[in-house]
């Protein structure tokens, strides 16, 4: 295998947003840096099974629940 090839793989600190501080192995940064999250496992829906509300700027989803509403929307 080539020296050099694979970038450098060190400890850095995941700061939620709860305000935890998670120690993680990342080519992020340099050793001992500190990652600031917006949005983390903890409260994201995709992982907590919340409920997201549909945002419906300048009527496109109401027009196209209009011209859909004989199927079954």
């Amino acid at each position: 295998m080539k020296k050099d090839t694979h970038p450098d793989y060190h400890f850095i600190n995941v700061k939620m947003t709860d305000g935890t501080i998670l120690q993680m192995r990342s080519t992020w940064g340099k050793e001992g840096d500190q990652l600031s999250l917006d949005i983390d496992p903890t409260v994201h829906p995709a992982w907590t099974g919340g409920s997201s509300r549909l945002m419906d700027s300048g009527g496109r989803v109401s027009k196209f629940k209009k011209k859909y509403e004989g199927l079954g929307f």
